[in-house]
């Protein structure tokens, strides 16, 4: 649960600098409506586009899967607001709550368990397209069923706790750094020498195990900085 605690405590930190403090109640401090579900059903396509699932063109190519398991914690990320601001709005208690209920979920002591496989594109696919229809279903929501199918895309995807909570605190990082750097306004630049800033975070933090977050975050500063000079 420890780690389910940090995350979903890293996300409120989050959100609260980026959106304002009453962005539970579902707009931010300027203004603009959140919707969450939007939020994870279009990441949810970008977890499809992971694939060569079109029947004209790269039929060949194989799985993007260090693609997919980036948009996996990109989805996470949405999950967990949503049940954040779920749990406030429906008087259901706080971040604590919240994670006591995610760590009792059936799928939660699958992912603590370590082992992990990649599944078929096939099967992969069929998963996220299910999560989109949960959360397109405006009259029966069920958030605990979102997690549990999350949770399967988590081990379908070759990640555990372990892994997911790494990656989670690498990609929120590098979400300081794009709201610390124009993310908002536009001027912030995503590609860092041919490369989306996820894949440089990805491999600094895989080639730096011991890396702390506060030196994760100066060394990806380091590097954005250096390849972006006026």
């Amino acid at each position: 649960m420890d780690k389910i605690l940090q995350m979903l405590q890293l996300q409120n930190q989050l959100n609260d600098s980026t959106n304002g403090e009453e962005w539970v109640k579902g707009t931010t401090k300027n203004g603009k409506t959140i919707n969450w579900k939007r939020c994870i059903y279009m990441e949810c396509a970008e977890m499809i586009d992971s694939f060569s699932w079109k029947h004209w063109k790269s039929i060949y190519q194989e799985p993007d899967w260090d693609n997919l398991q980036i948009e996996v914690v990109d989805v996470w990320h949405f999950i967990m607001s949503l049940g954040i601001e779920n749990y406030n709005k429906n008087l259901k208690g706080g971040i604590e709550d919240l994670a006591i209920s995610i760590s009792s979920q059936e799928n939660f002591a699958k992912i603590d368990t370590g082992s992990t496989r990649f599944a078929t594109q096939k099967d992969v696919i069929e998963k996220v397209e299910n999560i989109i229809r949960l959360v397109l279903d405006k009259d029966d929501f069920n958030l605990d069923m979102l997690i549990n199918e999350f949770f399967d895309i988590v081990m379908m995807s070759g990640l555990n706790l372990q892994t997911l909570y790494r990656l989670y605190v690498g990609k929120n990082i590098l979400n300081q750094i794009r709201q610390d750097n124009g993310y908002k306004d536009g001027s912030y630049i995503k590609v860092w020498a041919g490369e989306e800033d996820n894949v440089v975070m990805k491999r600094v933090w895989e080639e730096n195990e011991n890396i702390k977050p506060d030196a994760l975050y100066k060394e990806l500063t380091k590097i954005y900085l250096a390849l972006n000079k006026n």
